[in-house]
């Protein structure tokens, strides 16, 4: 039986103070037990000489220093976790509130897991189709891959993110795939949105759901990601599933890490946020991945919200250097009713040549990628132009490159929320931009694929 302590010194917002403990480490779990005989969860965050720091799950208020009680419990925070969590919705601590029963679990397992061995990482390299154009034409996500989604407040992130969800797949191979979501500070709105979207689909039948909503505690956000990493190991690599992770929104995430920092009086770093915020949040994109000789494997599409739509501010930088690339959501391009606003240019997925070509995607999809790229590029330029200096100032070839970069965004970029799209017919699409343009400025496509596909009625 745990030892009972009625040593709390001090209770300050998130944190209390219990003098005297024996034989406690650091990220242990503690119960407090209320007067009333109601229990609530802490952590220990610091031990110094006897003394324990701890951070509350739940709300301090009605905490008596005189007649509270708290006692340790020789482990730290722990998921239940079972093949039965596919189809349910668990809150940021790991328990249904879905109205279904209690999840019996196989095992329990630590919600800090462990990193994976450098060595045993397989290269990620087999296609993703999320059916999203220009995601799987121009920024193609790989398996084993974190390919983070920079958005800004009011864009539509989580409409982009429900439709990823929905529509990911692994073409050409029959190993089950799960969907592991975990949404960290959002609305009830929001919550509801895709609780709601999944099951309207039928999605819902292979995801694990945890919601953080903006109510619940901070201390709660932080444990979110964690719940829903531990379960997405465990169908991952126990399992044997390919599991897509989408963790929304980390700004929230981070936000609740600088508000404990300050709550410890540690010293900030750059804007308010604590120095180990980068070493806290690789500690979670580094779970993702895939191991030798195992068949499953976890992607991860965390997504943020850049305060001030700063690429710069230390969230989306530090998540940048962690990651391998970005997916960026514009502004300029939602104002024009672009679905989804993705600006394919900033965009970049550092793997993207590993996944796609003959065998993976199709024989073309490299060179047309390129020349997409640049040919979208020069149109943007030539628009540019037009508004300085009016159309007349333009050659008849820029003309028609700023009517290439018209089409493309209309159809190629924005296809709406409730299109998926194959990638042949992505390809195609793009060859039919491409036809735009004379055969003589395609300089970046080979003349045996522009044989096949440009003239082609």
């Amino acid at each position: 039986m745990p030892k009972e302590y009625r040593t709390i010194q001090e209770v300050a917002g998130p944190l209390m103070l219990v003098r005297g403990v024996e034989n406690v480490a650091y990220d242990e779990l503690g119960e407090i037990e209320l007067a009333s005989g109601e229990r609530r969860r802490c952590r220990v965050l610091e031990i110094d000489d006897g003394n324990a720091l701890v951070q509350l799950f739940e709300a301090s208020t009605g905490i008596n220093l005189e007649s509270s009680k708290v006692r340790f419990l020789g482990r730290s925070m722990e998921l239940g976790v079972s093949e039965d969590m596919l189809s349910r919705v668990f809150d940021g601590l790991g328990r249904p509130i879905d109205g279904g029963p209690d999840i019996l679990p196989e095992e329990r397992r630590d919600i800090n897991g462990l990193p994976m061995n450098p060595a045993a990482r397989a290269y990620p390299e087999e296609f993703i189709q999320t059916g999203v154009s220009a995601i799987d034409g121009l920024n193609t996500l790989v398996r084993g891959q974190k390919l983070p989604i920079f958005s800004a407040s009011g864009l539509p992130h989580a409409q982009l993110a429900a439709q990823i969800a929905r529509q990911a797949k692994v073409r050409g191979t029959d190993e089950p795939f799960a969907v592991v979501f975990a949404a960290m500070g959002i609305t009830f709105e929001e919550s509801n949105f895709f609780v709601e979207s999944f099951k309207e689909t039928g999605a819902i039948d292979r995801a694990v759901m945890f919601m953080n909503l903006a109510n619940d505690p901070a201390v709660e956000r932080i444990s979110t990601p964690r719940m829903a990493l531990t379960a997405a190991e465990f169908l991952a690599f126990e399992k044997g599933m390919h599991v897509l992770v989408i963790m929304t929104d980390i700004t929230n995430y981070a936000d609740a890490l600088r508000e404990i920092s300050a709550a410890r009086k540690e010293v900030p770093g750059r804007r308010g946020y604590p120095g180990y915020m980068y070493t806290d949040l690789a500690t979670m994109y580094e779970r993702a991945g895939r191991q030798k000789g195992k068949p499953g494997s976890i992607t991860m599409i965390p997504i943020l919200s850049m305060p001030e739509d700063d690429k710069t501010h230390p969230i989306p930088d530090l998540t940048g250097y962690i990651t391998e690339g970005q997916i960026i959501l514009s502004r300029d391009l939602y104002r024009k009713g672009v679905q989804p606003p993705i600006d394919v240019l900033p965009s970049l997925s550092r793997l993207k040549d590993k996944g796609i070509g003959e065998g993976k995607t199709r024989e073309d999809h490299a060179n047309t990628m390129n020349q997409l790229f640049a040919a979208y590029s020069r149109g943007k330029d030539a628009k540019e132009l037009m508004v300085i200096l009016g159309e007349a100032a333009l050659s008849d070839m820029d003309k028609l490159y700023a009517k290439f970069a018209d089409e493309f965004e209309a159809t190629y970029v924005s296809q709406g929320y409730r299109t998926d799209r194959s990638i042949e017919e992505t390809l195609e699409i793009g060859w039919d931009l491409l036809r735009i343009l004379p055969r003589s400025e395609l300089k970046r496509i080979r003349d045996e694929y522009l044989d096949k596909y440009y003239n082609k009625n």
